[in-house]
């Protein structure tokens, strides 16, 4: 089994230098223990590590955190931290008392903004980060950059990355981001998601919200996925799960907290008052989505029903990591108003909106930029936009509009 080289490493280095705690979050077996034991062995300061997941050490930690720091001293590499929230008062004390940068490493399975106990307790002495599956860049080896439209940026990214057709596109879609997979620890895919589906109901969503039915939630899982791409809709969810709409929202709720799923909310502002209030849902890893939705193999995949949400699920999600590995925050929307006008995808940054619709082909239609129009009436500037797509090359149909390859971001 290779080890995959992660985007984060010098991020997260960095910041070891500077912030006395670092708390890296993200869904399970996408890699951060593994990441930072990597780093732990060539760090080589006898840095201890202790996981949570151990009963006992969890129980001590929970009921006498004083006993489990005089134990475990600093350096120390906490993993599954979220199941003892009573520790992160004693690390603000150690963190107020000693002042050493790089004492805490803390790993844990849930959003770090719905983790209970970070913000109140480690404010301003803690370092976020959160991990998600493989980016393609990081499988395919090539540098990580958080994608932007900007097309000098772009130009030389162009240099260093392989074209990538429709087909691989749908490839890379279907094998998904999950490290066990990709290094070749686990080679059958059906296996392999059908037991981490299992692992995390019977273990961290009936940890949040106590007694679940399994083939319930089994069902609501998959008919999440076959939504991703697409506004929130509770009521099909429940329809199709056997269960009432507030369980719906709560589930969801689960699946955010515990970095399986993601929102984007659409832009609006007090001039554009016409557009819609409900979030699109996305997925972290389009394999997941593939296998929840029970797709056979990339082709069919490809000239299935759901091709098209799913590519915008891939490239929203792909963007999303880009930006996540080099430590960056990202504001992120669509836009969609009552007229059905819509733009799948809008960056803002520094003042400007950079409007993107992504599309499965390989010679967009000028016609799909004409709804960026829209954005001239909001306060911000309109940036560049674009089309993400199957094309070989990057090109332009004109200086205000790029046509990206998907291979690109």
């Amino acid at each position: 089994m290779k080890y995959v080289n992660r985007a984060m490493e010098d991020t997260f280095l960095e910041l070891n230098r500077q912030f006395p705690a670092i708390l890296l979050t993200g869904p399970r077996q996408v890699g951060k223990t593994t990441m930072l034991k990597k780093l732990m062995d060539e760090e080589n300061i006898g840095r201890a590590y202790v996981t949570l997941d151990d009963l006992t050490e969890r129980k001590m930690a929970k009921e006498d955190p004083a006993m489990f720091f005089q134990i475990h001293r600093p350096p120390l590499f906490i993993d599954e931290v979220q199941y003892a929230p009573e520790l992160f008062l004693y690390i603000k004390i150690w963190v107020d008392k000693n002042h050493r940068a790089g004492d805490f490493w803390l790993t844990g399975s849930q959003v770090f903004k719905l983790m209970e106990g970070v913000q109140e307790s480690l404010a301003g002495r803690v370092a976020l980060l959160q991990m998600l599956p493989l980016s393609q860049q990081e499988i395919l080896g090539t540098k990580t950059m958080p994608f932007e439209v900007n097309l000098d940026m772009l130009l030389e990214r162009e240099k260093t990355t392989s074209k990538a057709g429709t087909p691989e596109i749908y490839e890379r879609i279907f094998n998904g981001g999950m490290p066990a997979l990709i290094s070749g620890k686990y080679t059958n895919r059906s296996i392999f998601y059908s037991s981490y589906v299992s692992t995390y109901i019977d273990r961290d969503v009936k940890g949040l919200s106590g007694a679940i039915d399994s083939l319930k939630f089994m069902n609501f899982m998959t008919a999440a996925a076959a939504l991703s791409g697409q506004m929130v809709n509770y009521r099909t969810i429940a329809e199709h799960s056997d269960i009432d709409q507030t369980t719906a929202k709560s589930w969801l709720r689960i699946l955010e907290t515990l970095g399986i799923i993601f929102y984007l909310h659409p832009y609006s502002n007090n001039v554009l008052k016409r557009t819609v209030k409900a979030p699109k849902l996305y997925f972290y890893d389009t394999g997941l989505v593939s296998y929840l939705t029970k797709w056979s193999d990339p082709a069919t995949l490809m000239s299935g029903a759901m091709n098209g949400a799913v590519l915008e699920n891939y490239v929203v999600s792909e963007i999303v990591k880009s930006h996540y590995n080099s430590g960056r925050e990202l504001f992120l929307y669509y836009y969609r108003d009552k007229d059905s006008k819509e733009i799948d995808i809008i960056i803002e940054m520094d003042g400007y909106l950079y409007p993107i619709e992504v599309k499965k082909t390989a010679t967009p239609d000028a016609r799909l930029i004409r709804v960026f129009g829209v954005l001239e009436r909001s306060p911000l500037q309109r940036g560049t936009g674009a089309v993400l797509c199957t094309a070989d090359t990057l090109s332009a149909f004109n200086k205000d509009n790029l046509i990206i390859p998907i291979s690109l971001i």
